[in-house]
């Protein structure tokens, strides 16, 4: 790509004040980290950079903020994840309030950000977005559908995620199994990997004593994960407090209808009773509910795949994302009176 130089630095490990162990090696990777921060601000001097734009990664963050300051720089953090005090390191709760500006992934990223107390004229929303060509729906359909092993006729609900309890694994394990004894051509696939030892174990655990172990596939982590999308007619997860949903816009990019929780950054992405079905949170019954009516009604998945595809296209693409970036680097350069872009084709 013109324009794109790549710096090699090593800021050593993560830091977390969290893990005495993870603490204890970012200090014994302080010298070469100090190396590449002083090779950096040497690069950003050297080049007249005026914006530094970094993740809300602990180390990361921390390493913009330093950058800035010794360039006079501007500061950006771009927030993947809601603020909570509760499990955000020192060095990142830090960073953020030093940083020149908050980039969030959603209105819900941003309005935790807030609620911290974070000021929110330094706070901007740029909505996530994914490679809308690389999801072509059905592509792959009947070859991954015949290596899970499934028929014609079975209806199959997918949930693609790392397996931890706030992604709602257990909680959708426990609707399928409601749903299968109103439609026994239910099927579930469940993709990903496990964020602690012993969770997966949990979950097949959780499907033989429910007695629907014959229904459930655990496909672990896979790198085809279009294909088993295409595979699938359904996408769920009940996540809790998501804070955009990437997984949600991927699986409407291939045509797929969504059930979800209608909290977090959830609904900014899934349109209620258009491109799929949300429900509250504690509200089990209407989590198998809208599982139901979609397991029974082929036509009603392809209504709203079809609406969620559209919307992806419309909101969700890589061009409109720059084309916010690129609005939000001018408003933090030039004030009010910046132009903007045209966020179709991202060009000014």
């Amino acid at each position: 790509m013109p324009d794109v130089h790549l710096v090699p630095v090593n800021f050593g490990t993560e830091l977390s004040t969290r893990s005495g162990g993870r603490l204890r090696r970012a200090l014994r990777g302080l010298p070469p980290a100090v190396a590449s921060v002083v090779r950096l601000a040497r690069y950003i001097r050297r080049n007249d950079i005026a914006i530094i734009h970094t993740t809300d990664r602990p180390r990361d963050a921390l390493a913009c903020v330093l950058l800035a300051r010794l360039t006079r720089a501007r500061c950006v953090i771009h927030c993947h994840v809601g603020f909570n005090p509760e499990w955000m390191s020192a060095a990142l709760r830090w960073s953020l309030r030093q940083a020149d500006a908050l980039v969030a992934v959603s209105e819900f990223v941003a309005s935790t950000l807030v609620a911290g107390g974070y000021r929110a004229e330094r706070v901007h929303v740029v909505l996530n977005a994914i490679d809308f060509e690389a999801w072509t729906p059905g592509l792959g359909r009947v070859e991954a559908r015949d290596e899970l092993g499934y028929a014609s006729g079975d209806v199959v609900v997918v949930t693609v995620c790392r397996l931890f309890p706030a992604k709602g694994p257990a909680r959708l394990i426990e609707a399928i199994a409601r749903v299968h004894r109103m439609n026994p051509q239910v099927r579930l696939l469940v993709v990903g990997h496990e964020m602690y030892a012993g969770y997966a174990e949990e979950l097949e655990a959780l499907t033989r004593t429910l007695g629907i172990e014959h229904i459930v596939t655990f496909a672990g982590r896979r790198g085809d994960v279009p294909a088993l999308l295409a595979a699938s007619d359904v996408f769920a997860m009940p996540s809790f407090l998501e804070p955009f949903g990437l997984v949600y816009a991927e699986a409407m990019a291939m045509e797929l209808p969504v059930v979800a929780l209608d909290n977090g950054g959830t609904p900014e992405v899934v349109e209620h009773g258009v491109s799929g079905l949300l429900s509250a949170t504690d509200d089990e019954d209407a989590l198998v509910e809208n599982l139901a009516a979609l397991v029974a009604d082929p036509t009603r998945r392809d209504e709203l795949g079809r609406h969620g595809r559209q919307r992806v296209e419309q909101n969700f693409t890589l061009q409109r994302q720059a084309a916010g970036v690129a609005d939000f680097y001018r408003l933090l350069a030039f004030g009010a009176a910046a132009p903007t872009t045209n966020a179709k084709d991202g060009v000014s």
